[in-house]
């Protein structure tokens, strides 16, 4: 299980980095300096600005940020691994997949996450 834990908070860590340069770049853009640019393709088919595109994603980020950093919290307080609704065991594969996982297979399906 340490070695699990370990590969999850690189990975954890990793991502965190990632979403954190993503969201920096959001928030410079929809300061301005993107607003010379013309919308892509996503953005015409979807019939939304480039900056509503931008928000939306910057809120999905944010809500990811704020799954790893919980993820984060569970390593570090020995809970990780474990069903936030059952308290059993979330399967090694699941977190290989999703480390933030909160809950197992069974549960996830009840809460719809």
């Amino acid at each position: 299980m340490i070695a699990l834990m370990n590969e999850a908070r690189t990975a954890l860590m990793q991502r965190r980095s990632s979403l954190r340069g993503l969201l920096r770049l959001n928030l410079t853009e929809a300061g301005g300096q993107g607003r010379g640019r013309e919308p892509d393709l996503v953005d015409e088919a979807g019939g939304k600005s480039a900056e509503t595109v931008r928000a939306r994603l910057s809120e999905r980020e944010e809500r990811e940020l704020k799954d790893i950093d919980d993820a984060l919290v569970r390593i570090e307080q020995g809970r990780f691994g474990h069903c936030a609704r059952c308290g059993g065991a979330i399967g090694r594969h699941r977190l290989r997949a999703i480390p933030e996982a909160r809950h197992c297979m069974a549960c996830s399906e009840q809460v719809g996450r």
